[in-house]
């Protein structure tokens, strides 16, 4: 029996042909391959974007990218590619707005770092930022003291939201 006779994928070389199928089932593995590994860099390591934009964005700039500079590439199979990763995007939207479990998986709640003045050092090493890097945070708010903060939130998106404890507060005049 060659090995025209047996179905199996090998991932990890290159092949000669690849069928419909082949493509599509490896742009499933490497979509939740790079879910797993953006979810283990952390919200710090892609900021801005969310988990799935984060994802999408990279495996999809890498497929077109391969066809546009490899002439034996023809572009049938990032056509499949992009497709499936499109649909399975689309999918993981409708999975995060139906289903609160998958939503918290993807989108982590907002950590607490900073708590009635008071340095929340596991939450620190959960948003994994360092000490200087939440100080650094607070100066571009202006806030010199940890000590004048309620409440401090490291949020999903990679921002910080910041809660001035009242007594601090600035001053506002009503009209």
């Amino acid at each position: 029996m060659g090995t025209k006779d047996v179905f199996y994928l090998d991932f990890f070389h290159g092949q000669p042909t690849l069928t419909a199928l082949e493509w599509a089932l490896r742009a499933v593995v490497s979509f939740f391959f790079l879910v797993i590994v953006a979810k283990v860099l952390g919200q710090r390591a892609i900021s801005q974007l969310r988990l799935l934009d984060f994802v999408i964005a990279l495996v999809i700039g890498n497929i077109i990218a391969h066809p546009l500079s490899d002439e034996e590439l023809g572009l049938k199979g990032s056509m499949i590619t992009t497709s499936v990763l499109v649909i399975l995007y689309l999918a993981g939207i409708l999975l995060i707005l139906k289903w609160p479990l998958v939503r918290n998986w993807v989108n982590h709640k907002p950590i607490t770092l900073i708590q009635n003045g008071e340095i929340d050092y596991k939450g620190l090493m959960h948003a994994r930022i360092s000490i200087d890097v939440l100080l650094e945070e607070l100066r571009k708010e202006k806030i010199e003291d940890v000590k004048k903060v309620a409440l401090a939130f490291w949020e999903a998106e990679g921002k910080m939201s910041i809660f001035l404890d009242p007594k601090y507060m600035p001053v506002t005049h009503e009209s």
